[in-house]
This record gives structure tokens, sequence and C-alpha cells, in this order.
């Protein structure tokens, strides 16, 4: 039972609260609105104070909804207005803190995911792999999970996935060669024995064709092959983020090196990347609980160990297992990883 005064008392705060978030929306929105690349240094400030001002999850929720309205739509998106936009959370993700693009990339690669699956029609699933692509451009997340992505478009391998393996190779494919030559090629191996297998599935093999082509370009480092290939805009920005961030050094070191597994089951694993990361996951404590149950008695302890645990007072399997643990143990390090088992 909530007394009628409380219940008043939580209804104005949440008109309150409702109030102050649209303020904000409205405030940010207007921010957004005006961004481009001359006034982006001001528009930084001005989202920093926001951030100052205001709670760290309602600035994430707020910026996270308003940016993907403004670049996720069924038409494709002109390259420079996308750029500009995750210029800004590259800027806010190393002066702020990394919550800010965790909570955007994240969002981004769940909905990149869920379309993926439907058969939309649009252009939703090239904006938010161009929006994924710019993060990587601009280092905000590591090549870790562009080649996940590269590797289960790769896996599936219909029209439309090959489609978003040009369109990403095309965006990022000469930073990953510099970045881990070595997993690109074995995903060119991968791709190239797909479509030997795939040959007879597609009536129209031009695409396929001209996907290992461009993929043979990125191997031999060869960028006349790649038409519509332009390093100079990404470059330009680059240069204005490095004097925009605070902090010394170009920022690879707030690199989010997450795989897209990770960034897909985080609601059932927690978010590990993110320091300070709260969560009350019930169902992974369960899991570990009857784990824990499982692997009390994993490894065999001697009968005078069991012994002095019962002479002890060690009265359930979990002080049992603490207790083997303890006195079996080599040094610190070795009864610190057992008791974390």
């Amino acid at each position: 039972y909530v007394p009628p005064q409380v219940r008043k008392a939580q209804e104005t705060l949440d008109d309150k609260k409702r109030e102050e978030l649209g303020r904000l929306k409205k405030m940010v929105n207007g921010l957004i609105n005006r961004l481009s690349e001359p006034n982006l240094s001001s528009i930084s400030g001005q989202m920093e104070e926001l951030y100052m001002a205001n709670s760290r999850k309602d600035m994430n929720d707020t910026l996270t909804d308003i940016l993907m309205n403004a670049c996720v739509t069924p038409v494709a998106m002109p390259t420079r207005l996308l750029m500009e936009h995750i210029l800004l959370v590259s800027i806010l993700h190393h002066n702020v803190g990394i919550e800010v693009g965790a909570h955007f990339l994240e969002a981004v690669v769940k909905k990149f995911d869920e379309l993926c699956k439907s058969d939309a029609e649009g252009k939703e699933c090239e904006n938010l792999l161009a929006l994924i692509a710019h993060l990587y451009n601009f280092h905000v997340v590591h090549c870790l999970l562009i080649f996940d992505i590269l590797k289960k478009l790769v896996s599936a391998f219909t029209e439309k996935e090959i489609e978003l393996i040009l369109f990403l190779l095309k965006n990022v494919g000469f930073s990953l060669r510099k970045d881990d030559a070595l997993a690109l090629k074995e995903l060119i191996t991968e791709a190239q024995r797909k479509a030997s297998t795939a040959e007879k599935k597609f009536q129209d093999q031009t695409r396929v064709r001209f996907m290992l082509e461009t993929m043979l370009a990125l191997r031999n480092n060869d960028m006349r092959k790649i038409p519509g290939y332009d390093p100079e805009p990404v470059e330009r920005l680059r240069k204005l983020q490095r004097a925009l961030i605070h902090s010394s050094g170009s920022g690879k070191d707030t690199q989010l090196r997450v795989s897209l597994e990770s960034l897909l089951s985080a609601d059932q694993v927690g978010r590990w990347w993110i320091v300070g990361s709260s969560w009350s996951g019930a169902p992974m404590i369960s899991d570990t609980k009857s784990q824990a149950q499982q692997n009390l008695h994993v490894g065999k302890v001697s009968s005078k160990i069991m012994e002095l645990a019962r002479k002890m007072r060690m009265n359930t399997d979990i002080r049992r297992s603490i207790f083997c643990v303890l006195m079996m143990s080599e040094d610190f390090m070795d009864a610190f990883e057992k008791l974390l088992k």
C-alpha cells in the first residue's frame, strides 16, 4: 500500500522529471540540428557542459535517441553528415567518458543486428553500418568489432550481405589492413571459399566478382582499384578531432575493444567494457550458483583435509571448498585463482 501523500509526491516527481527530460531533449536537438564542421568546436563544448550539468544516463539516452532518429532513415544519408555526427560522439567519448561512446555503439549494433535479421527494404542497414565504420575511423571502437561483423556477413553470404561487405570495405578497408593485416587476409580467403561454393546460387555473378576484386585490391594495397575511395575527408576530420580532444595522444587507449557477441549479449552478461558499470542480472547469478554447486567437489581432496574441515565445523559444501582451497594452494596467487573458480 502506498499512502496518498507519498503517491502524490511520486507523481509530482515523475512530472518534474518528464519536464526536465523534455527540456534537455529540446536543447540537445537544437545543438545537433546546427552541427557542422565549422561550429563543431563550440557545439562539442556546449554538449560537454550539458554532460556536467545533467545526469550521464539521461544525457546518453537523449543523445543516442536524437542521433539514431537523425541518422537511421530509409534513404541513404550523406557521408559527410554521418561523419560529423560521429565525430561529435568521438569527441565526447574522449573528453567526457567512454560510457558515451559505449552507450551509442551498443544501441547502433543492436539495431543493426535486428534489421539484418528482418528483410528491411530501405537503406537503414547501410546507414547503421556507416555509423559503426565511422566509430572505428574516429577511434571509438577497435577493429575487432568490424572483423566480427565482416565474418558474420561472409558466413551468411547472400546478395544483401555482399552489398554490405562491399560498403564496409570501401569505408574502412585500408584502415583494417593497417591494424590487422593477418585477420583481413584470413577474411579474404574465407570470402573466396564462400564465393566458389556459392557460384550456382547467384544468377548475377558481377557483384561477387566485384567484391573479390575489391578484396584483392585491399590485400595488394592498391587504392586505385577501388572506385570512389577517398580518404581525404576522414583525414581532415581526424585532424580536427585531434585539435578538440583535451587529453594528449590520438585516443587509441580509449578504444572499446569489444566483440559483436559481447555487445549483443550485454543484457545477459553485463557490460565489462564500461568501468564501474553496475549490473543486476539475475540469470547470470542463478547460472553461477548452479555451476558452483556442480564444481564444488571437482578435484580430489584427501580424507585428512576433509577430516580437518569437519573438525573446524565447515558444515556446508561452499565452506568446505574454501577451506580446502586455502589449505592446499601452493601460494597466494594459486589460492586467488582457485577461489575465483
